[in-house]
């Protein structure tokens, strides 16, 4: 599944997947999504693609 992570404010993240859809997480919603997905450490930028 491949998304992009797109910082929005301090404490919340916009999570776009390939297929069109988008969630807008919070700091604890995006840490449990990022463990979910197999992720444990993401860079801390503005946005970042991620593969899985």
């Amino acid at each position: 599944m491949s998304f992009n992570l797109n910082r929005i404010n301090p404490n919340q993240t916009q999570v776009f997947f390939h297929d069109g859809r988008f969630e807008t997480l919070t700091n604890e919603e995006l840490e449990e999504f990022l463990l979910q997905m197999g992720i444990s450490e993401v860079n801390e930028t503005i946005e970042t693609d991620l593969t899985d």
